[in-house]
């Protein structure tokens, strides 16, 4: 005779095949395998990334030269006060008895304003 967890089985496909019809349950076991064939191949895949990032593979390191910086001349270094300053006059920020925070604050706000209209 039949468990009542085969009856339940039995049970719930006759409920399916009444709900979608007999036509739509192989479409239904058609996506159920692609869905199982996506995230296998997504686990797979994600596997194979993280084993990389852990050991990466001794032919994709090369030795790459970069030439030397070299400091622009004296005269063109400007310190953090001439280069807030400089940004100031050129937003059009008066600059005279202010302090640095005060120039920040301003330029922060003008910089805001110019942004939201664009």
């Amino acid at each position: 005779m039949l468990d009542g967890w085969e009856l339940l089985i039995i049970g719930v496909v006759a409920i399916v095949i009444i709900m979608w019809g007999p036509s739509k349950i192989p479409e239904f076991a058609k996506a159920l395998g692609r869905a199982k064939g996506e995230f296998s191949k997504a686990q797979k895949e994600f596997s194979e990334a993280a084993s990389s990032s852990i050991s990466p593979p001794a032919s994709t390191t090369t030795t790459v030269t970069v030439p030397p910086i070299q400091a622009p001349p004296a005269q063109a270094l400007k310190s953090r006060d001439e280069m807030l300053i400089d940004t100031a006059r050129n937003l059009g920020i008066s600059t005279e008895g202010k302090t640095r925070e005060q120039l920040s604050d301003e330029i922060n706000a003008k910089v805001r304003v110019l942004g939201s209209s664009a």
